[in-house]
């Protein structure tokens, strides 16, 4: 158990890097988008951690203009954000989505 919790300490301190978290998010998009239920939850995994890495979901809640339960439920995994929720929490987090 404690391997995991230096892993998960050492992805927060890394994710604490913007260029890191932008990359970690891309990467983690791409994998959502195979399809199969597991990776479709990915980004929000991904976007949890990032936001836990830069100040905490608390602080997201007032960037972003989201109610704390809506986004724990957003960010839980298990999810369904609505499209302006994604793009808020984008925006809280100082992120632009881009498509190729």
């Amino acid at each position: 158990m404690a391997r995991n919790r230096k892993y998960q300490a050492f992805l927060l301190e890394q994710l604490q890097d913007h260029d890191f978290a932008a990359a970690y998010l891309n990467k983690a998009l791409g994998e959502s988008l195979k399809g199969d239920e597991k990776s479709q939850q990915l980004f929000l995994v991904a976007l949890r951690s990032v936001a836990d890495a830069q100040g905490g979901t608390g602080a997201l809640t007032k960037k972003a203009y989201v109610d704390r339960e809506s986004l724990y439920k957003t960010l839980s995994g298990t999810g369904s954000p609505k499209w302006h929720t994604s793009v808020s929490l984008c925006v809280a987090l100082s992120l632009n989505l881009r498509f190729t």
